[in-house]
């Protein structure tokens, strides 16, 4: 069954009760059942101010977080070549530019990019982002840990560099040199292998910077703090020791296998131990002094002693005479004594 709307409403709804229309005179005036039209002026101001301030305090609060999320590698920021310097140099092979890998990396970055941050830290270690400008760092130095391949190929580009902050935990290590060759050896293990030489240069070089702050250094601890079998500890340090004349005495260092190097070693230690030790050279002490119109010259070498004046006539007793004297001051100075 349809229902409609009766009559009765839709009249009082489209005229309203002319009791309450307004008379002339009274416009300004409400009635006791009219809703306010307009907010209380001073009530106004106070909402305002409050939503100003919540906002300010919003903004704050996210500058704040963002010099946080930089500090802890949580933000990417931007960096100029320039702006980056790498004290520790590289632990792969000196050539590394020329070499194919570099050049790809080079197109690839030309055409898509960088894909994947550097990692640094600013040279200052209380350096903190700016307050009002967090992401804004530049002219600030900073210092290369990982990603020397990218910087490489960005300064050959003339790009900027996608960076990251690495831990302050790290950056504030007691050995912080160390920490810095440990991520360096540990993103090149990630992400691209070393050769067996590179890598064993670079496990005897965190080895050797480590145990430089360290009493005991074992390398059963050592290997287990880095992650790699305790074998590889000792040919490390033999390698990174080693490495000028391994160099030097082999052509194709970088395509060794662990093995190769172990004979290469072995081969260097049969030659260092062939060669016979050079004869040091004779301590000798000399003392000269005018006597009348003569020279005189004592030598001692190595313990012996003599005794040189030129022109001096002298028969047996005088010269026994001498020999007394020389007799005596030995004596008196203990070097008559038998040495043991």
């Amino acid at each position: 069954m349809k229902r409609s709307i009766p009559r009765s409403l839709v009249s009082k709804a489209t005229n309203p009760d002319p009791s309450k229309e307004r008379t002339p005179g009274f416009e300004g005036r409400a009635e006791p059942g009219d809703a306010v039209s307009t907010p209380f002026k001073g009530a106004g101001s106070a909402w305002k101010s409050g939503a100003l301030a919540q906002s300010q305090a919003a903004v704050e609060r996210s500058r704040a977080e963002l010099c946080s999320d930089i500090l802890n590698g949580r933000h990417e920021i931007s960096l100029s070549p320039d702006q980056i310097s790498d004290p520790m140099g590289t632990d792969r092979r000196q050539d590394w530019m020329s070499q194919e890998a570099f050049r790809s990396l080079v197109s690839s970055i030309a055409s898509n990019g960088q894909d994947t941050p550097i990692l640094v830290w600013p040279e200052d270690p209380d350096w903190q982002p700016d307050p009002l400008e967090p992401s804004n760092v530049t002219g600030v130095p900073f210092v290369m840990l990982t990603g020397r391949r990218r910087l490489a190929a960005a300064s050959e580009l003339g790009l900027p560099l996608r960076a990251i902050l690495a831990s302050p935990g790290a950056r504030n290590a007691e050995n912080s040199k160390f920490e810095m060759l440990f991520l360096r050896f540990r993103e090149n293990e990630e992400r691209e292998n070393l050769s067996p030489f590179e890598r064993l240069v670079s496990i005897g070089e965190m080895y050797e910077t480590l145990a430089s702050g360290e009493d005991k250094l074992t390398a059963v601890a050592f290997a287990k703090k880095i992650g790699v079998h305790e074998s590889l500890v000792s040919r490390a340090r033999s390698v990174f020791a080693a490495q000028d004349q391994i160099l030097n005495a082999f052509k194709n260092v970088y395509d060794m296998s662990f093995r190769d190097l172990q004979g290469a070693l072995a081969s260097l230690e049969r030659v260092n131990t062939s060669k016979p030790k050079p004869k040091a050279k004779p301590s000798k002490l000399t003392v000269k002094r005018k006597v009348g119109k003569r020279n005189l010259s004592a030598t001692s070498v190595d313990g012996n002693l003599s005794i040189k004046v030129a022109g001096v006539p002298i028969d047996q007793e005088r010269l026994e005479k001498l020999g007394d004297l020389v007799a005596d001051y030995l004596s008196a100075e203990g070097s008559g004594k038998d040495s043991d």
